[in-house]
Order: structure tokens, then sequence, then C-alpha cells
């Protein structure tokens, strides 16, 4: 499915990702992360929570632990500045783990809880993948919310990563 090379290169892609929208965020007029919008998760420092939230998830289910969360929509970090030092803590976590996987570990399947309570199982592998796909479709929610305050978001797409400028 997924290799040892891809995992690393998709975890290192996702820290610099998200740095690079925090920073932006850092430069929009005061207040204009914690405006309130017509998505799901009401502003862009919401948004970016959930992916906070869900990576403590996910965190959780690939070290065979339990998450404690019955929701995947809790503002755990309510300032922009908590939540960017708390995300690139996660973001460092992926990292290492990523560094620590082998084929055998990534094709294993493990067995894991839902917020909900409802059991599942996926490969560890599938698992990160997972991660990375969900975060790149909220950081997509967040950068349409740059053009509704008049502002460009940064391009954080896997091609201009690896695009060295």
């Amino acid at each position: 499915m997924v290799d040892t090379n891809t995992v690393s290169l998709l975890a290192k892609y996702n820290s610099w990702a998200d740095d690079l929208l925090f920073a932006a965020i850092a430069k929009l007029p005061d207040g204009t992360a914690y405006q309130e919008t017509k998505t799901l998760f009401k502003s862009m420092v919401g948004t970016l929570n959930h992916n906070y939230q869900v990576d403590l998830i996910w965190q959780a289910h690939l070290s065979g632990k339990k998450h404690g969360f019955t929701s995947r929509r809790d503002m755990l970090h309510p300032s922009l500045e908590g939540l960017m030092g708390a995300q690139a803590e996660a973001n460092l976590w992926f990292i290492n783990w990523a560094s620590q996987q082998s084929s055998a570990s990534l094709s294993e399947i493990i067995g894991f809880r839902f917020t909900s309570g409802q059991p599942s199982q996926m490969q560890r592998g599938a698992m990160f993948l997972h991660v990375i796909n969900h975060k790149t479709y909220h950081r997509g929610w967040v950068s349409q919310m740059f053009f509704e305050v008049g502002a460009k978001p940064p391009e954080t797409d896997l091609s201009v990563y690896l695009t060295p400028t």
C-alpha cells in the first residue's frame, strides 16, 4: 500500500503545509482567524482545531491507545497561538512516528474505535494516509476563508512542497 519513504515524505509535507498556513493566518488582520463563517467549524481557528483533534484521535489509534474523545468538534485551543504550538507538537509526533515504521508495521491491521464508539480496523499505512488526506481537505476550507476576507492563501500543495524555490 504505502512505503516508509512515502510515509516520511508525507509527514514532513504535512508539517510544512500546516506551518505555512498558520504563518499566513497570523499575518491576517486581527480577529480574522476567529471571524465567523458559514462553515461547519465556524472559523479558521475552529476548522484547524478540528484538524488538530482528529490528529490526536488517529495518533491514539496508531499507538493502540484510547483517545477519550466523543466528538471531533471540540475547541481544544481557542487561541491561534496555542493551537499553532499544539499542532506543531502533533506534527512532530507524526514525523517521528513515520521514521520508526517498517513495511510490516505499515501493513499491520489494527483495531480501534471511532468517536461514536463504533469499532473498526485498518492498516496503519491507510490510517496515516487518512490523516494526510483529511488535513489537506480542511486546509482547503481555510484557504477558501482567505478569499472571503480578500486575502490570498498560501499554496500548500504537495507539488509546491516538492519544488524548492
